[in-house]
């Protein structure tokens, strides 16, 4: 494997997820090989095995050398270019996901500052080359194996950054209480749910709860819930239940109070909704 000049292999069961691993490379460059300008649909990221280079990060050109990765933004402009003298071996990886941006934050790594600056002898090239290897398994197991590999290469980068591991170990903690909440939400909407309850169980008080479910998700849990359940009486009204079943079903004891709440968001009563569907 890795022993021509350029080796590419894509991920040939992609699908929705919070990290998701599309393609990977690998290149030994001619003298001065230049990318860009140019923007890309996903993120990507380069890790330099061997080799010069250097990389544009706004109007500043920042100098690459072994052992140092840099990072690309979707739809941003991106530019970068091998020395003339010792040209790059190097890797990369793109991906997508929910958390990719948050995991942007949680390495210091901007569209400013898209460079990671790593010990010399670390893993990286190893992990690397095991996305390389699970991206060439057919369907959801290489795509699952990539995954898993590119979140301990995301792992190992954290290591090199300790002054970030302890304020970032936090948000984890939080990030996975806050996911249980959402898979609580999504799967249990139908019942009668105390965001207070909820709080408590996982070890919050319900005003703390609040506040980092805003931060993290974008909308407080109650309004967070109040969508799941009004997206899912939009899809139960396509069926010859009542209103009151639609109701039922999605944890309003009131239908009355459902259709005020159903008419806020979709601007239409259930029933003049059915009756557009």
């Amino acid at each position: 494997m890795w022993a021509n000049n350029i080796s590419i292999v894509t991920n040939s069961a992609p699908i929705h997820g919070e990290i998701v691993v599309l393609f990977s490379g690998q290149e030994r460059t001619k003298p001065n090989h230049h990318v860009g300008p140019k923007v890309h649909d996903n993120f990507l990221v380069h890790y330099v095995m061997s080799g010069r280079g250097w990389c544009r990060a706004g109007d500043t050109r920042q100098a690459l050398e072994q052992g140092d990765a840099f990072f690309i933004f979707p739809n941003e402009i991106a530019e970068y270019c091998s020395d003339a003298d010792e040209p790059w071996h190097y890797c990369w990886i793109g991906f997508r996901g929910d958390l990719a941006a948050w995991w942007m934050e949680r390495l210091s790594v901007t569209i400013e500052q898209p460079v990671i600056r790593t010990r010399e002898r670390g893993p990286y090239t190893g992990l690397f080359r095991a996305v390389f290897r699970a991206l060439s398994v057919v369907g959801a197991a290489g795509n699952e194996r990539a995954g898993a590999y590119f979140r301990l290469l995301l792992a190992e980068w954290l290591l090199d950054h300790p002054a970030h591991v302890e304020p970032m170990e936090q948000l984890s903690i939080a990030q996975r209480q806050i996911d249980k909440a959402v898979r609580y939400f999504a799967l249990q909407y139908a019942r009668d749910i105390s965001i207070a309850d909820v709080a408590r169980e996982l070890g919050y008080h319900r005003t703390h709860f609040s506040k980092i479910f805003h931060q993290l998700i974008g909308f407080s849990p109650q309004s967070y819930l109040l969508q799941i359940r009004m997206h899912k009486a939009a899809e139960l009204l396509k069926q010859p239940l009542t209103i009151e079943q639609v109701a039922s079903s999605v944890g309003f004891s009131d239908p009355l109070y459902f259709s005020r709440q159903f008419k806020k968001m979709y601007k239409k009563s259930p029933s003049n909704y059915r009756d557009h569907i």
